[in-house]
């Protein structure tokens, strides 16, 4: 455990971080199932809004540090693939 007032705090910090991400990714997940699901269930209208949805959590996740950019447009890059592969 820290000794020190700072390290507490930036213990303390850590914590609070560290749940926030684990939300953040957890919900990108979750609407990248969702999304993949109705794009192989050809709801085309339901991807479509889960897929842009889905594209705005991962931006914010990229945004917030959660992810890397990178990795963010590759995960919107595939949505997008398979999205159009529907029509």
């Amino acid at each position: 455990m820290a000794n020190h007032k700072s390290s507490i705090k930036r213990a303390r910090q850590t914590l609070v971080r560290t749940e926030r991400n684990h939300a953040e990714k957890s919900r990108m997940k979750t609407l990248r199932k969702k999304a993949l699901t109705a794009i192989a269930a050809g709801d085309k209208d339901e991807a479509a809004k889960v897929s842009a949805e889905f594209s705005s959590v991962v931006d914010k996740a990229a945004k917030h540090h959660v992810i890397h950019p990178n990795k963010a447009s590759n995960l919107k890059s595939k949505t997008a693939k398979a999205l159009a592969g529907i029509a």
